[in-house]
């Protein structure tokens, strides 16, 4: 085969993957391992939005330390929080925690599910947005540096915080 297609999912999301099919010789056809790296791992993609001046929702740019140190951050960061899996997706390792007393079982549920799940524990806060819009673009490139853009969808419609529907154009 000269080219690979990895589908949707988990495999075309593994940076470990893309990397043996880039260095065997044979053609990727998705992202480079490095932007996959890069983005898969969620506090990466927040600092480089932040470092760009793109807005970010108020949280983390690290992965918590520990507990105590979550706490601290939910606290400044003002209760409710998502607790979000920093190598995650899908929905997988994702706590919405309300109060002080709801964190520590949280915290160790999604780093549990993120640790099954990914296998890596680490885990980042945001603060929770009650109803958000969950728009995306999808842009494609080449490796001659040609783009375009395939507009916005609107990917609100959620389950357990995985997409259920998209709709394109975005109605919002």
């Amino acid at each position: 085969a000269d080219a690979i297609h990895p589908g949707y999912g988990f495999l075309s999301e593994n940076s470990d993957f893309i990397k043996m099919v880039e260095d065997s010789g044979i053609i990727f056809i998705g992202p480079s391992s490095s932007s996959v790296k890069l983005m898969g791992e969620k506090t990466s993609a927040r600092k480089l939005m932040k470092a760009s001046n793109v807005p970010i929702v108020p949280g983390t740019i690290e992965p918590i330390k520990n507990l105590e140190a979550g706490i601290k951050y939910a606290e400044e960061i003002g209760f409710p929080v998502m607790l979000k899996a920093s190598a995650g997706g899908g929905g997988k390792g994702m706590r919405k925690i309300s109060s002080k007393d709801e964190f520590e079982i949280s915290y160790n549920l999604a780093k549990s599910e993120s640790l099954k799940a990914f296998g890596n524990d680490e885990v980042y806060l945001e603060k929770y947005i009650e109803n958000p819009k969950h728009i995306e673009v999808q842009i494609l490139g080449d490796k001659f540096g040609n783009f375009i853009h395939l507009f916005e969808r609107e990917c609100s419609v959620q389950r357990r915080h995985q997409k259920v529907i998209e709709e394109a154009p975005s109605p919002a």
